[in-house]
């Protein structure tokens, strides 16, 4: 099982990446140790440090014909990786 599951392409994020910083969501019984060498494997760069959060999946709530569906989405963890100095990742480079 992977350790990086996907990178995370939001605006917030997308705006981090002009300093240096990128966003993943990874498995959630990944330590930052596992995840640098996750990263520095997969895209050869060298990462400065590691940052995770865990997030709560958020609470969804269903009306339909048959009553109320409610439930929630999973909870995942966030992955802020710092890059060294000059260093970038191009997620767009096989689109």
């Amino acid at each position: 099982m992977s350790v990086l599951k996907k990178p995370l392409v939001t605006e917030k994020v997308s705006a981090m990446n002009e300093k240096g910083k990128y966003g993943f969501i990874v498995d959630t019984n990944a330590n930052k140790v596992e995840i640098k060498k996750a990263v520095e494997k997969q895209y050869g760069v060298n990462v400065k440090s590691v940052n995770t959060m865990k997030v709560m999946g958020k609470f969804k709530v269903r009306y339909t014909k048959a009553g109320v569906l409610a439930g929630r989405k999973p909870n995942y963890k966030k992955a802020i990786v710092t890059l060294a100095a000059g260093e970038v990742i191009d997620f767009y480079s096989n689109v």
